[in-house]
């Protein structure tokens, strides 16, 4: 008899810490419930600060994420566990575009969104693709020597956004560094479930130290809540309607590579914890992610790639049932429609933003180099060095390629200059005899 599209979700009464509990297992409601409102806290942190940081408005995003992870979950037939979130591979680019300052509502998004829409159509193709031929060509255009100098250029690309945020002012400056000594000491000390969310429990405390500091010790600009006070509890989420641009459109597709080798990478590590063999789903999330960042582009939300911090808490609780992030992602609906949740959102201050983002920055890029020190990348191979070296440098020093009316900033000319490098160089020439 042949498999139905959906599993069949047995029953698995086992507390959690128990033995593994697989994508087609499920555990009692109550944990399930609990388990879904532990996994909407991993993917808060990042899913808001990524549209902040663009000027997307948060609540949207959320809510976004919640259509994303079910239409995901609808086309991977609930097989592969997921939490779709929003990207920071579209940050750069996306502030390139619209060129946004840094604070405030981006009154450039329609055109970003038109971009973030061009993108997920190429993924979705790129899904198509994979479905028919499978990932050989992928893993051969991008080994972990390509995909380890993409990521790391995204963070290093940023850098400088993240310093010029926050170096308006002395005060400015100095809570930046307090808010990097909230998440680090987080990251440190912290244990548990606290230590997964450092970025999170790390800006709620820089959070605190802020108010204190400003609202009641009258220095720098003190937190308005007059603005929570104000907003109502239930709402419809703010939609905005996309402008087509070629430039923007040209620019934001190549995320794709991106998007392609984090979901890649994603259904490898659950694949490897769960002992059970997803390959046969990658065209199909590919297709699921492009869907979802196509429809949340329509929307006014940021682009969404399956979550790391997702993953991790997999890892902790060893439980990988896909109706888990069904719940989740219900959860997120439900705030998507409070205007009072995206207010406290906003009162978020522009220096414990930019501290934020400084570690996040950072995060991302040593994410690259740990692609490469997990896969055992050679770098006394000549061909991976030079590949490396090229790409961290045109990324960092948001090296520009011009033709006419159309730009290809650092970060698409890092990626399709590390593609198009490995593969001019990958054949080497035969070794002549030492005479």
């Amino acid at each position: 008899m042949a498999d139905s599209y959906f599993p069949r979700w047995r029953v698995q009464p086992q507390a959690i810490g128990g033995r593994v509990v697989g994508p087609d297992e499920r555990l009692a409601w109550p944990q399930m419930l609990a388990m879904g409102i532990q996994h909407v806290v991993a993917m808060f942190g990042s899913t808001v600060l990524a549209p902040l940081l663009m000027g997307f408005d948060p609540n949207l995003c959320i809510f976004m994420s919640g259509i994303g992870t079910l239409l995901f979950f609808v086309l991977v037939g609930g097989r592969v566990p997921s939490y779709l979130g929003s990207s920071f591979a579209f940050i750069g680019l996306v502030i390139a575009v619209t060129g946004y300052g840094g604070h405030g509502p981006n009154l450039n998004i329609p055109v970003a969104l038109g971009g973030i829409i061009a993108c997920g159509v190429v993924y979705a193709i790129i899904g198509l693709i994979v479905s028919a031929i499978g990932t050989k060509w992928i893993e051969t255009l991008m080994p972990p020597v390509v995909t380890g100098a993409i990521v790391a250029v995204i963070g290093l690309n940023l850098a400088p956004i993240a310093v010029k945020g926050v170096s308006a002012n002395a005060f400015d400056a100095w809570m930046a560094l307090v808010t990097v000594l909230c998440v680090g000491a987080v990251a440190v000390f912290a244990r548990g479930m606290l230590q997964r969310l450092l970025i999170l429990v790390g800006l709620l405390i820089a959070y605190v130290i802020y108010a204190i500091v400003t609202n009641g010790l009258g220095m720098g600009k003190p937190i308005d809540f007059a603005v929570v006070a104000n907003a109502a509890w239930f709402g419809m989420p703010h939609f905005t309607a996309p402008v087509f641009s070629l430039q923007a459109m040209t620019l934001l597709a190549p995320v794709a590579v991106i998007l392609v080798a984090e979901n890649l990478g994603h259904i490898k590590a659950v694949s490897a914890m769960t002992g059970q063999n997803l390959d046969r789903y990658i065209g199909r999330a590919f297709i699921g992610d492009g869907l979802a960042t196509t429809v949340s582009g329509f929307a006014g939300g940021t682009g969404v790639t399956t979550y790391a911090e997702n993953i991790g808490v997999m890892a902790v609780t060893k439980i990988y049932s896909t109706l888990v992030f069904v719940i989740a992602a219900l959860i997120a609906l439900v705030l998507g429609f409070s205007p009072k949740f995206g207010a406290v959102i906003q009162t978020i201050p522009g220096p414990v933003l930019g501290g934020v983002s400084i570690v996040v920055f950072g995060l991302i890029a040593v994410t690259g180099a740990r692609i490469w020190v997990v896969n055992k990348v050679d770098f006394s191979d000549n061909r991976n060095l030079i590949v490396a070296a090229v790409t961290l440098v045109l990324g960092a020093g948001d090296f520009t390629l011009k033709l006419g009316g159309f730009g290809l900033g650092g970060i698409g000319t890092a990626t399709f200059g590390a593609i198009i490098l490995y593969a001019l160089l990958r054949r080497k020439p035969a070794q002549q005899p030492v005479v």
